[in-house]
């Protein structure tokens, strides 16, 4: 079953390990995006995300990067993406999560409304607090 066919699912069963991958990445892509455009600053960084969680090469985080956005594209809502990997996530990993997802947002130094919104769905679709995601913006802030 492909990842989409899985996100369009009315109760997605939990992800195996290549497609939480690719979830995550997606997700790091829309938060990139939701400012209207990706810059190569958030591309680095969500490159250097998937290499540090995942131990890819530059080139497998980037080539992960590149179907991640197709993906992001032809994906209709983020409930779907934060719903598969609330069900691959442990809660108490989830914050790792949000600190990637802030990492990638503020990489091009600046903060946008666009991108803070995002966050707060993101981090509320997790199940975790706003002073859970402000901690972790914060932590990827250092």
């Amino acid at each position: 079953m492909s990842l989409l066919r899985a996100l369009f699912s009315p109760a997605p069963a939990r992800l195996a390990e290549p497609d939480a991958r690719l979830a995550l990445a997606a997700l790091l892509v829309r938060v990139a995006r939701s400012d209207g455009y990706i810059s190569a600053d958030e591309s680095l960084r969500i490159d250097r995300i998937l290499m540090q969680r995942h131990a890819l090469t530059a080139s497998s985080a980037a080539a992960l990067r590149q179907e991640a956005t197709v993906l992001e594209a032809d994906a209709p809502d983020t409930v779907r993406f934060t719903r598969a990997l609330k069900a691959a996530v442990p809660l108490e990993d989830r914050t790792a999560l949000v600190e990637a997802l802030w990492a990638v947002a503020l990489a091009d130094g600046r903060r946008d409304d666009e991108e803070d919104r995002m966050l707060r769905l993101v981090t509320s679709l997790l199940g975790l607090t706003d002073v859970e995601s402000a901690l972790a913006r914060k932590r990827a802030t250092r």
